[in-house]
């Protein structure tokens, strides 16, 4: 017996330890939009690469696009390991909003922690809850994992800055409402870097047309040029010079959010090839009855859930203020890692019909390899973790 050509089940209702009333209630609103807004159209709508903007001006308005910031500036103020849980949930029903979500929140991170107060107030409430979108500008055709070796360049003038180069593989490229941009204000090296809040709609902002990934086609990629674009110095978040270090703690945060996607994408793919195999049937009985596909299943769920708890773990010091960058690397290396090896079994177990877009398991392993690269490729997050428990190369 074949199993008809169906829509794959949906995620199950994971369990979650959601510290507050208010965090059930959020998950409960997030289920609800998942089920009527989401999952419904999520395969066609990724077939044909379509971004959901009405998805995100929804998540916008009911406050899920804003969950970890302060509630004064129209925040959520809900704690990092509960903003994961539901970026997660999202993430499993369509990984181009999960994704689109943990970017949004990346391109907000240098104004609500390094901008000042009027800033902040000027710009925040606008960012969170507005409808609008961000992109967060740090790689450069040239300097991918060696981000301080950046080009585009800020001159100043007068009160204003003058910013000229090209950023590659943004995330939201050509359709954010603005741009966390890092440019070079110095020498040469992570010292001379400063961060900039440039509006989507500035003069000389341009960008290429999108890439053609191999999965996440639904969320646009995309080089942004900057031809001569003005920025008033009242849009430089932090000092001269701190725009390095002020990248990496967004992206200490940032990688946080894939681990969350990644676990997400493969509890998708868990529980399409668990479907699956209780449909089908071979030599008279459901696929899923025979041991050997129950092993490939048992450790598919282990690898998840300790995925899941790792990456907890590190929003759990995070959240009281402790060091988390090694952790945070940890959780991005482990769960995108896992995300792979999951949606590769997934497509495994479902056979021919695995490598067939009638069902999303081939995407789902198109879209984990993704992962495994974006916000700092798996091979950087070995980097981290070595450096911060041996030092540097040498000592």
């Amino acid at each position: 017996m074949t199993p008809a050509v169906t829509p794959a089940a949906r995620p199950r209702q994971v369990r979650r330890t959601l510290p507050t009333e208010e965090a059930r209630d959020l998950l409960e609103l997030v289920r609800e939009l998942i089920h009527k807004e989401i999952v419904p159209v999520a395969d066609e709508e990724e077939a044909a690469a379509r971004f959901p903007r009405e998805v995100f001006r929804r998540l916008s308005g009911t406050g899920l696009l804003s969950l970890p910031y302060p509630q004064e500036y129209g925040g959520g103020g809900q704690p990092y390991q509960v903003y994961l849980q539901m970026l997660e949930e999202l993430a499993a029903a369509r990984l181009t909003v999960g994704l689109g979500v943990s970017v949004h929140t990346l391109a907000c991170h240098a104004l609500a922690g390094y901008g000042t107060a009027g800033q902040r107030a000027a710009h925040l409430p606008a960012m969170l809850g507005g409808g609008t979108l961000g992109a967060y500008c740090l790689s450069e055709p040239a300097s991918g994992s060696d981000a301080a070796a950046l080009r585009t360049r800020a001159v100043r003038d007068g009160d204003d800055w003058v910013l000229t180069g090209t950023k590659a593989w943004i995330t939201h490229g050509g359709i954010a409402d603005f741009y966390t941009v890092f440019a070079r204000t110095g020498a040469p090296g992570p010292r001379g870097i400063t961060a900039f809040l440039v509006p989507g709609d500035a003069p000389g902002l341009t960008a290429a047309a999108p890439e053609r990934k191999m999965g996440l086609g639904g969320s646009p990629t995309a080089q942004v040029h900057l031809d001569g674009v003005r920025v008033p110095d009242a849009r430089r978040i932090g000092a001269e010079g701190e725009g390095f270090a002020i990248a990496l703690a967004a992206l200490d945060s940032g990688r946080l959010g894939i681990a969350a996607c990644a676990v997400g994408l493969a509890q998708a793919a868990l529980d399409t090839a668990l479907w699956f195999t209780a449909q089908r049937h071979q030599f008279g009985r459901p696929v899923l009855d025979f041991q050997g596909l129950r092993f490939m299943l048992a450790d598919m769920a282990t690898q998840i859930e300790a995925g899941r708890a790792l990456y907890l773990a590190a929003a759990r010091l995070r959240d009281t203020g402790e060091p988390f960058s090694r952790q945070a690397a940890m959780a991005k290396l482990f769960c995108t890692d896992t995300a792979m090896r999951v949606t590769t079994d997934a497509v495994q177990l479902m056979g021919g019909y695995g490598c067939t877009s009638d069902f999303p398991a081939e995407r789902y392993m198109r879209e984990a390899k993704v992962l495994q690269i974006v916000e700092g490729t798996n091979q950087i997050q070995r980097m981290v973790i070595a450096r911060d428990l041996a030092g540097p190369p040498g000592r």
